[in-house]
């Protein structure tokens, strides 16, 4: 008996009611109805047409009156059954609809929206010759053909056989009706051949073969067979910067490939992906696709279509290219695996390591998490057994960590010097741009100023939708709120009382202007928010500082890892107080890290490096343990203070947050989620803090309100909460108010 009811999982289906719905199939898709197979059905009271996945086939329904699905939107199944069996661990995991992490399975190319598809494709015409070569060289030569433009595509193709028809257009000035003639003289003809769209990728011309270090090779022969193992193994490499842990990547996925494998490689920022793709790309060609948010629609469709046909063997890319479609996998490599970027922020909120961590399970092989500073979760579960440990201690060849030099920035003040560059740093700029060597600036605030405020009677702008300072941008002469995007002309004089404003602290433009006034006619590329929002121009803007065309590189948090410039010596951190004192347990994590990581961007090629990190603050343990590169000293003081605060990796964090444009409802809503927890907790070893506000608890006039719960994650818990969040969006507050939950957030 045929199986003629598909269980659906629907896109319009919330949270609250997500399950698998019945439809019968018509008659003339039973053959083609198939899990993994995207489907239109309608869906509610009104019947609205919404896109849905087949999950599993059934011949019967415990529903009494079933509806038909409408249409089918793919030709073949755009998801397999490993996708599907993620979508459900995702759902239970992190709270999030198993449509919602079957789209993010899929590119943006592929979506059904208002009644249309959008799947985007693209065709070439070929024009081929019917004939033999000869007889067409003979019919151009003999002049036989009703024009000149005939005999000159003949010719044309005569010598290659077959050729786009754009191209021949360009090459022979011939138009349609030449191609038309020919068409119906039967002396050539026309086909469409789907192409893909790539991105451009610039590969190293005659690379060197992959040499490794004894600390290098010792760490490989180690790795290389828990690659084929059937056993899923995690292995933590601890490496210093500039220590070459790409080359032990390249060996990984060269052995992988050989054992008939397939490898992903993630890295935390855009900004990363056009060098490390060329790497990639320069020793394994063809096989390597790139998947990352930056990519045209079109361009990230073709990829995934690429590594779905199988032609892909390595996939490199940001976040999402942990769904990538590959088969086979021997090797996920986590680069810089502490970064908060591989954290989705949106449902659902899925860590790529986590992910990684099931397809790894489930195929056997290899797991690599890969820093300089790793996570002090990744080092804890290293440290307890969860992981094996792997280090390698020396820079690459031997080299020297740079020397790193303390600007006391109130020492500066102190001098007179109120500017954001200090006379260290300025001295060793000075010395660089005489020897002809580069420089790299961090300073982790775009814009001008962050803080614009009355010295008479201490107004502050504050963004009308956000509870944030607004940002002055001086290349516009507006203040804009980085939250939220709103924005006004900046006033000049306070609108409280008249007096005069202050314009306080320093981002990327006001330090691109002191540049300029200090080194007048030395070129500096900027690289924040404002400068690469076009496509590609991370890349052009990295490729154009290491040709040369500028002698500093001064950037936010972009510029501070992964990049590897063989002629810049200097690195300044602008204000490496900046992240220290925010509130969240991660705080002093993140500092060590940025800082860590843009000072070893310094010194990787055959000269010596050297750092200079401005502070306020000089002896503060953190600026001090960086300084030396000390991570594991860091490490041990960090782990005791999570131990007391009872944070990761100690416990669990799992956020619940209530949003929306009334601040009372919210509240309400929160008091009423934590008073069901309290109740359904009783008894278990969870502590429920809050609500309180969030770090910034209204952004574009939503306020937001959270609770925090201290636990161990096991599925219990994960039930209770979303049994919770179910319970509550039925409660008529929830009507205006939105909850969700989350697991170790980090903000």
């Amino acid at each position: 008996m045929s199986q003629n009811i598909a269980r659906v999982a629907v896109a319009a289906a919330t949270f609250a009611i997500d399950r698998p719905y019945d439809y019968t199939i018509p008659e003339c898709m039973i053959e083609y109805a198939v899990p993994g197979m995207r489907v239109l059905v309608p869906f509610g009271q009104g019947n609205k047409n919404s896109e849905g996945v087949i999950l599993s086939l059934a011949d019967e329904s415990n529903s009494k009156r079933l509806k038909s699905i409408t249409a089918l939107l793919d030709d073949v199944p755009a998801l397999c059954d490993e996708n599907l069996r993620l979508a459900l661990w995702m759902s239970d995991r992190f709270f999030c609809t198993v449509f919602d992490a079957l789209k993010a399975m899929l590119p943006a190319g592929m979506w059904f929206k208002d009644g249309v598809m959008k799947q985007s494709g693209k065709t070439i015409k070929i024009a081929t010759l019917s004939i033999n070569p000869n007889e067409a060289d003979v019919l151009a030569d003999e002049k036989r053909l009703r024009s000149p433009k005939q005999a000159d595509v003949l010719s044309l193709l005569a010598g290659v056989g077959s050729m786009p028809i754009k191209d021949i257009y360009s090459i022979t000035g011939a138009a349609s009706p030449v191609m038309n003639a020919l068409i119906k003289q039967n002396l050539l003809s026309v086909s469409e051949h789907k192409i893909y769209r790539r991105p451009e990728i610039k590969t190293i011309k005659d690379p060197k073969p992959i040499t490794l270090t004894q600390g290098q090779q010792s760490v490989f022969d180690a790795v290389a067979p828990l690659v084929e193992s059937e056993n899923p193994e995690a292995v933590l490499l601890h490496g210093v910067t500039g220590s070459g842990k790409t080359l032990i990547y390249l060996k990984l996925i060269e052995h992988a490939l050989a054992l008939g494998k397939t490898a992903v490689v993630l890295v935390p920022e855009i900004a990363l992906t056009p060098q490390t793709v060329s790497i990639f790309a320069s020793y394994f060609g063809d096989m390597v696709a790139v998947l990352h948010s930056a990519l045209g629609t079109g361009e990230r469709f073709d990829e995934w279509k690429r590594i779905r046909s199988g032609v892909v063997r390595v996939v490199v890319g940001t976040r999402s290219a942990i769904f990538a479609p590959l088969k086979d996998i021997g090797l996920i490599v986590i680069d810089e695996e502490q970064e908060h970027t591989y954290k989705s922020e949106s449902s659902p909120r899925y860590h790529a390591r986590d992910v990684a961590k099931y397809r790894i399970t489930h195929s056997g092989g290899l797991l690599l998490l890969s820093s300089a500073t790793p996570s002090i979760e990744s080092m804890h579960h290293a440290k307890t057994g969860k992981y094996k440990l792997f280090r390698i201690e020396s820079r690459y060849n031997n080299k020297s960590l740079p020397e790193v030099l303390i600007a006391d920035m109130r020492k500066e003040l102190k001098d007179g010097n109120g500017g954001s560059i200090s006379s260290v740093l300025r001295r060793e700029i000075e010395y660089n741009l005489q020897n002809n060597e580069q420089t790299i600036l961090f300073i982790n605030r775009r814009g001008t100023n962050p803080l614009v405020a009355c010295g008479e009677c201490g107004f502050t702008f504050r963004c009308e939708k956000c509870t944030v300072n607004m940002t002055y941008h001086d290349t516009n002469k507006r203040l804009l709120c980085h939250y939220c995007g709103f924005s006004h002309p900046i006033h000049f004089n306070c609108p409280d009382c008249k007096g005069r404003l202050k314009y306080v602290g320093a981002g990327t433009q006001k330090v691109e202007v002191e540049l300029e006034a200090l080194f007048p006619g030395v070129g500096t590329i900027r690289m924040d928010a404002d400068t690469v929002s076009r496509l590609n121009s991370h890349d052009k803007l990295l490729s154009s500082f290491r040709e040369g065309n500028a002698q500093i590189l001064l950037g936010t948090q972009m510029v501070t890892k992964g990049l590897d410039f063989e002629n810049v010596t200097l690195v300044g951190v602008v204000s490496a107080d900046a992240s220290l004192y925010m509130s969240d347990y991660r705080a002093h994590e993140r500092a060590f890290s940025l800082i860590t990581q843009v000072v070893g961007r310094s010194g990787r090629g055959d000269k010596p490096g050297r750092a200079v990190i401005q502070t306020l603050t000089p002896a503060h343990d953190v600026i001090k343990l960086a300084s030396k590169q000390d991570y594991d000293e860091f490490y041990a003081r960090e782990i005791v203070f999570r131990q007391a605060q009872g944070s990761p990796p100690i416990h669990d964090l799992m956020t619940i947050t209530a949003t929306g444009s009334d601040e009372t409802a919210v509240l309400q809503v929160c008091a009423k989620v934590a008073g069901a927890l309290a109740y359904y907790f009783v008894g278990m070893n969870v502590k429920l803090l809050g609500p309180t506000p969030a770090l910034v608890s209204k952004i574009n006039n939503r306020y937001r309100y959270r609770l925090l719960v201290s636990c161990k994650n096991t599925k219990r818990v994960r039930n209770i909460i979303a049994h919770t969040l179910r319970e509550i969006s039925r409660d008529r507050l929830c009507r205006s108010v939105t909850v969700f939950a989350d697991m170790d957030v980090y903000e």
